[in-house]
C-alpha cells in the first residue's frame, strides 16, 4: 500500500462524497445551512478520516480515524432516512445511496479488522 489513495474504500468513499452533492442540490433551498450542510459535511468526514488515520504514528491512532470515519457513516445514513422520510429523496434515489453506504460500511468494516490484526 503506496498511500492511502489506493485504499479501494477510500476511493469508493470519495465517489460516493460526489453522489452525495449531486444529490443534495436539489434538496430545498431552506435545508442549506441544515439537513443539505449536515449531510454534506459527513459524507466529506470519510474519506478525510481515513486519509488523517493514514498520516498518523501507528495502528492505534489510524484505527481511532478509521472509527471516526464509521461513525460519520452511520450518522449519514440517519440523515439519508430523514431526507427520505421529508421526501427530499425518491425512493429509488433513496435505495441507491443507501445501497452504496452499506456498501462501504462493509468494506470500512473489513478494512477496520484487517488493522486490528495486524496489531
Amino acid at each position: 500500500m503506496n498511500t492511502f489513495r489506493s485504499l479501494f474504500v477510500w476511493q469508493k468513499s470519495m465517489a460516493f462524497v460526489t453522489e452525495i452533492y449531486q444529490l443534495t442540490a436539489s434538496f430545498p433551498k431552506e435545508e442549506i445551512y441544515g439537513l443539505t450542510s449536515q449531510i454534506r459535511r459527513s459524507s466529506v468526514s470519510i474519506p478525510s478520516n481515513i486519509a488523517e488515520g493514514y498520516g498518523r504514528d501507528g495502528d492505534s491512532d489510524y484505527l481511532r480515524f478509521l472509527n471516526i470515519s464509521m461513525s460519520s457513516l452511520f450518522e449519514i445514513q440517519t440523515q439519508l432516512e430523514i431526507s427520505f422520510n421529508l421526501k427530499f429523496l425518491t425512493e429509488n434515489q433513496f435505495n441507491k445511496i443507501f445501497g452504496d453506504s452499506r456498501e462501504i460500511e462493509r468494506m470500512l468494516s473489513s478494512f477496520i479488522r484487517k488493522v486490528k490484526d495486524r496489531k
